[in-house]
């Protein structure tokens, strides 16, 4: 076991076939197929992929640019997480419909809300263009006329490619810039609201609980996808009709076992599984543990706020998850990586690879790439830290200094283009319009208080009673008149004269030094991936998550996090009951849905020894972008919904390793449940096909 850890960087379990990975779907056939098969799956690599025929693959939507989606009915029915659709959940919401706290179901076509600006993303086909792209590049090339080469030539690439008008086209690096692939895409845009259950039932255990096993979360939301009368992609309109997909997932009612397969397939985010053990060394050392502290201050005033004012709970109900989110994984993602010895197991399996390339006579190419590494992360540190800080106080949390940051922008957009004034009014606007429908000027002001310190000395909180912008009247009104009339009143605002020297210092100084140093290491590190499947063409390499669509495959297991402590692989409505605190927060349950539990009327979703399951883990290679991803079973058909990872397997962007690492999803019988038996949306049922693949 230990040599295939230290084997190279994207550790493995090579017992019967390998799990971890996140594969491109259209290169299956042969080993990963053997895998899939050897762990039990009865799909074959054209079941998944293929560009002739319905496949699985077209089932599967990127859900507004930042998590995945599937087609669950012929009418285009469309399910994702809870958390996925939280933004246009709470777009709808208000006093007096509170959707957040009380859940929304169409009952008809004629009830679905509409949603501006979200749109779902198929991928039609995949082809490799590497040699295309790669034409005229050379080692002696520097940066930026590398990239330079590689923009002009996928480019012509794509201007020379046959589609249909209302399909689109991209190309991705892979494997750090050594492959390149190019996606045939359709979007759809008129995605309307069908159904999401109250945050009790689709948040339930909130922070608590977020990344953390054993979980009672019912995170999904219901959309429907709207298409012309030609069946193509159409912007909204009340002549759209429900969109008939390619291909639907039937949804299996017998539900998962210990060891049983799964395969997630969706669209992962990004993932570095190829970083150097310096590399991960200073992110959990030095830029995870400060980036932490800032968030946590913040969060704890913003948590004080929301617990005190339903208003309030509405306005940053979004915020707050999104803030929550990162700060809990990083710290997580620094308790695997300590767990797991990743840090000392990249570093002996270095030592092979110098031994390696020693060996095959490499040294005058790849001999220095180590090193390399230790002197540029050691200059990279404290710009990396300061950068990461400046990210997190003026972008992340804080939106007064997010909304002087955004100004900085327009002006010095300003001062290059006057000309643009009318376009960038007209954008500054609509951004202003955004971040005030959903602010409370003393709960940022608080936030301020808490966050700057963590970043500078010079902290003045009263800007926050001279400033014209912490309402949306005023500080529109400061966009009135000509450009140089908007950028005179600008400069003589109080908040702006504090933030400006610091936004400055961004651009003049802390960016610039990042970008140079990051770019040397990004070389250096696509010269080591070309290096590490050079010297030892024996491993397989997945190509590091890039937001693209990939299949990951492994069991569903239980796991143990701590000596003395093993978590089985499911988890039923008793433990919501568990939980169960009247009026909390975080874990209040719903009458209707305890009512339902005391007289056990499960109807048909219940496991076979009478309880209603929840959730399951299972040993899938996830990472944010698969939120919302179908956890598919050995014949196709949709077991669960994956939402999270196990708090000690956050590690897996950065080292993956099967013992520790666990993605957690829905059991679709507990949604199936919430549908029917709690909302009462029998129809949706009706348009799903449930099956029983075991029993059948």
């Amino acid at each position: 076991m230990k040599f295939f850890r230290l084997l190279f960087l994207f550790v493995t379990i090579q017992i019967s076939a390998q799990q971890g990975g996140m594969w491109i779907p259209s290169l299956l056939e042969g080993m990963n197929e053997n895998d899939m098969q050897t762990l039990g799956s009865k799909l074959t690599a054209q079941d998944i992929y293929d560009v002739n025929n319905s496949s699985l693959k077209d089932a599967i939507g990127h859900f507004n640019g930042g998590c995945t989606s599937e087609v669950i009915s012929p009418k285009g029915l469309l399910l994702t997480n809870h958390h996925c659709g939280y933004g246009q959940i709470q777009s709808h919401s208000s006093l007096e419909n509170d959707y957040l706290k009380d859940g929304f179901w169409a009952m008809s076509l004629s009830e679905e809300l509409p949603n501006e600006g979200l749109y779902v993303e198929f991928i039609v086909s995949i082809h490799d263009v590497t040699q295309d792209v790669l034409v005229a590049i050379d080692d002696s090339m520097d940066a930026r006329t590398k990239q330079s080469t590689i923009d002009r030539n996928s480019n012509a690439i794509m201007k020379g490619w046959k589609k249909e008008d209302w399909q689109t086209l991209k190309i991705r690096p892979f494997y750090k810039g050594n492959q390149y692939f190019l996606f045939v895409t359709e979007r759809f845009e008129d995605i309307r609201l069908v159904g999401a259950p109250p945050s009790s039932i689709g948040k339930f255990g909130s922070d608590t609980d977020n990344w953390v096993w054993p979980r009672h979360t019912g995170d999904f939301s219901i959309f429907r996808i709207y298409a012309d009368k030609n069946n193509r992609p159409a912007k909204y309109s009340t002549d759209n009709v429900p969109y008939t997909p390619k291909h639907y997932l039937p949804i299996s009612l017998d539900g998962v076992e210990e060891d049983d397969f799964t395969m997630v397939f969706g669209f992962p985010g990004r993932t570095n599984e190829y970083l150097p053990a310096v590399a991960v060394e200073q992110i959990t050392q030095k830029v995870n543990p400060s980036n932490i502290a800032i968030r946590e201050a913040a969060l704890k005033v913003i948590d004080a706020n929301m617990k005190s004012d339903d208003k309030i709970r509405i306005q940053y109900a979004s915020k707050q998850a999104r803030i929550a989110n990162s700060w809990k994984k990083w710290i997580g993602e620094n308790l695997g990586i300590a767990k797991s010895g990743a840090i000392d197991i990249k570093r002996e399996a270095e030592a092979e690879f110098a031994k390696q390339v020693k060996a095959k006579g490499l040294e005058t190419e790849y001999g220095n790439l180590l090193s390399d590494f230790d002197k540029l992360y050691k200059e990279f540190e404290s710009i990396n830290v300061k950068r990461g800080n400046f990210v997190e106080v003026f972008i992340r949390t804080n939106e007064l200094m997010q909304v002087m940051f955004r100004m900085y922008q327009m002006e010095i957009q300003l001062k290059r283009n006057p000309d643009r004034f009318e376009t960038l009014k007209e954008s500054m606007t609509s951004r202003l319009k955004g971040t005030f429908k959903n602010y409370n000027v003393n709960v940022d002001k608080g936030v301020f208080e808490a966050v700057m310190p963590l970043y500078t000395d010079t902290i003045d909180a009263s800007i926050y009673d001279n400033t014209a912008f912490t309402s949306l009247d005023s500080a529109l009104s400061m966009l009135e008149g000509s450009a140089e009339d908007v950028m005179k009143r600008l400069n003589a605002d109080t908040a702006y004269q504090y933030a400006k020297p610091f936004v400055e210092e961004f651009y003049s100084t802390i960016e610039p030094e990042w970008q140079q140093k990051n770019t040397q290491i990004n070389a250096v590190q696509t010269k080591y991936m070309k290096a590490l499947m050079e010297v030892v063409p024996s491993e397989r390499y997945f190509p590091d998550a890039n937001g693209t669509l990939r299949v990951t495959y492994g069991k569903v297991n239980g796991y143990a996090p701590r000596d003395a402590v093993y978590y089985t692989h499911v988890t039923y409505l008793d433990g919501v009951m568990e939980k169960y605190v009247p009026g909390d927060y975080e874990f209040d349950v719903p009458e209707k849905l305890r009512t339902l539990y005391n007289n056990k009327d499960y109807g048909q979703y219940a496991d076979s020894n009478g309880k209603l399951p929840i959730c399951f883990i299972g040993t899938n290679h996830t990472t944010g972008g698969n939120s919302g991803s179908p956890a598919i079973d050995a014949n196709g058909n949709l077991v669960g919904l994956n939402f999270d990872r196990v708090w000690e397997g956050t590690m897996s962007d950065i080292y993956y390793d099967p013992e520790i690492c666990r993605n957690i999803m829905v059991d679709l019988r507990y949604v199936l449940f919430i549908i029917d038996k709690y909302a009462g949306a029998k129809h949706l049922i009706e348009e799903m096909e449930l099956v029983h693949p075991k029993k059948d």
